[in-house]
C-alpha cells in the first residue's frame, strides 16, 4: 500500500473511531469482571437520563463512601482490551482499571462502575454516534440518580473519578444540569481533552493536508457536531468542589497546553494538576491510579466531609 493509501485508511479508521467509539468496527469487549481480582460485585443496569439502559458493576464495601467511575473513549468499565491484535492499535497493551478498583475498595470505598452508551454492554443512543460528551453527559446524570436511588447507597458521601471522554461527559453534566450534582463532594479527572489538539497532532502525524478541516467535515457529516464544540473548557466553569486534573505530560497525542486550559478554567479553589511523567503513551495515564491509587484516595479522603 503506498504511502497516500496507508495515511487515508488511517484517516478514516481514526474518523471512525472517534465518530463510534469503535475499533475496527467492534466495541471493545468486557474481558474481565472484580472477581478475577478478589472482589465481590452485583451486575446492575439503570437508565440514563434519556433512557439509555447502561450496564454497570455494583463493588461493595462495608462503608459510606461511594466512587462512581467515568471511562474514556474507546474502552469501557473494565479497561480497554489492547493486548488483543483486533483492539491493538491504541497503545498496543492492556488498560485494565481492576487493580484501582481493588485499591479503593481496600481503601474503603464502595465503587459503581459503569459503561457509557455505545460502549462495553450498555444500549446504543443516538444512532450509535459519539459526542465526546455532548451526548454522554446523560449517562452520568442517570449514573448519579441511580446512586442516589438505591437504598443502601442513597445516604452515601460521593466522589466521582472521570476519565477522559467521561471527565469531558461529567463537565457537560454539571454545565447543563448542576441540581444533579448536589451530593458530589470531590472529583478527580483523569486526561480530559479537547479535541482540536488531539486531531491537529494526528493529522500532522499522518501527513494529509488540510487535514483538520477534513476531519471536522467528516464528523460533522456524521455526528452533526463539530469539533470546536468538544471541549469541556467551557463546560467545567460550572464545577463547585474540589477537582484533581491528572495527565501524562508528554502526552504524544494531545498537548499540555490544553490540559492546562481545562484545568485553569475550573473556577474552584481547591484544585490540584498532576502530571504524569516518565511516558509519552496516552494509555500509561488510563493504567496509572491503578499503579499509584494513593492519589485519588488521598484526595478524596481529604475532602469528604
Amino acid at each position: 500500500m503506498s504511502d497516500e493509501r496507508q495515511a487515508q485508511a488511517a484517516f478514516d479508521n481514526f474518523v471512525q473511531l472517534w465518530t463510534t467509539g469503535t475499533t475496527a468496527g467492534r466495541r471493545a469487549p468486557v474481558l474481565r469482571r472484580p472477581d478475577e481480582v478478589g472482589l465481590d460485585y452485583e451486575d446492575v443496569t439503570f437508565a440514563s437520563m434519556d433512557g439509555v439502559p447502561l450496564e454497570g458493576w455494583f463493588i461493595p464495601a462495608d462503608s459510606d463512601k461511594l466512587v462512581i467511575h467515568n471511562h474514556f473513549l474507546p474502552g469501557n468499565r473494565y479497561g480497554y482490551p489492547g493486548h488483543l491484535p483486533e483492539f491493538g492499535g491504541l497503545g498496543g497493551f492492556e488498560v485494565s482499571f481492576l487493580p484501582e478498583y481493588r485499591a479503593l475498595h481496600e481503601a474503603g470505598f464502595n465503587v459503581l462502575a459503569y459503561d457509557i452508551r455505545n460502549h462495553g454492554m450498555s444500549g446504543q443512543g443516538n444512532g450509535g454516534i459519539a459526542g465526546i460528551g455532548l451526548l454522554e453527559y446523560r449517562d452520568v446524570i442517570g449514573s448519579l440518580r441511580y446512586a442516589a436511588a438505591r437504598p443502601d447507597t442513597r445516604g452515601m458521601r460521593k466522589v466521582l473519578l472521570s476519565v477522559c471522554l467521561g471527565a469531558d461527559s461529567t463537565a457537560v453534566a454539571w454545565s447543563r444540569h448542576p441540581e444533579e450534582f448536589s451530593e458530589i463532594e470531590a472529583m478527580v479527572m483523569l486526561q480530559p481533552v479537547s479535541a482540536r489538539p488531539i486531531i491537529e497532532e494526528f493529522v500532522k502525524a499522518v501527513g494529509i493536508p488540510g487535514g483538520y478541516d477534513k476531519f471536522d467535515k467528516a464528523v460533522h457529516e456524521r455526528t452533526g457536531f463539530h469539533l470546536a464544540e468538544q471541549s469541556p473548557i467551557e463546560h467545567v466553569k460550572a464545577v463547585t468542589v474540589p477537582t484533581l486534573v491528572a495527565q501524562v505530560h508528554d502526552d504524544t497525542m494531545t498537548r499540555p497546553e490544553d490540559v492546562q486550559a481545562i484545568y485553569d478554567a475550573l473556577p474552584v479553589t481547591d484544585k490540584d494538576l498532576h502530571w504524569i511523567r516518565g511516558t509519552n503513551r496516552r494509555f500509561d495515564g488510563y493504567n496509572y491510579f491503578g499503579l499509584h491509587p494513593e492519589i485519588p484516595i488521598d484526595w478524596f479522603n481529604k475532602h469528604l466531609k
